[in-house]
């Protein structure tokens, strides 16, 4: 089976790009709900990823106010974590090993160029189906 058969595809699924401000990553964040987003370059390619303690630290560091954080660039904060991408080319295996850890998987192609996240529900119901069986 190949990663691209779990894949959401970027057309469906919330990222940033690197001119995004401290400001409109907050806001897209919590109308997803997402506790960390993809961080993509101008380009499409994958950087690394976001979280919610990313930015809570950076916002604790600089005590700043909702208007400062709309000059802050989203490339000056510091990630603690990136959410480690893989290939179309790798193997279940690879996703399998990462899912573990990540609650979703960038998916990027041989050019890195995001296309798109495996989510770990994804894969988890999959294999909560074939259990079934």
């Amino acid at each position: 089976m190949n990663v691209l058969f779990f894949l959401l595809p970027k057309a469906n699924c919330a990222y940033i790009d690197e001119s995004f401000s401290l400001r409109q990553t907050l806001e897209k964040m919590e109308y997803h709900h997402y506790s960390s987003i993809p961080l993509l370059s101008k380009d499409g390619k994958y950087i690394g990823t976001v979280s919610e303690g990313d930015l809570l630290w950076f916002i604790k560091d600089h005590d700043m106010s909702l208007l400062d954080s709309e000059k802050i660039s989203i490339k000056d904060i510091k990630r603690q974590r990136d959410i480690k991408a893989i290939s179309i080319n790798n193997d279940m295996n690879d996703l399998v090993n990462l899912i573990l850890n990540q609650n979703f998987v960038p998916i990027v192609d041989d050019n890195q160029i995001f296309i798109g996240i495996v989510r770990r529900s994804s894969v988890i119901n999959y294999l909560v189906e074939q259990v079934k069986r």
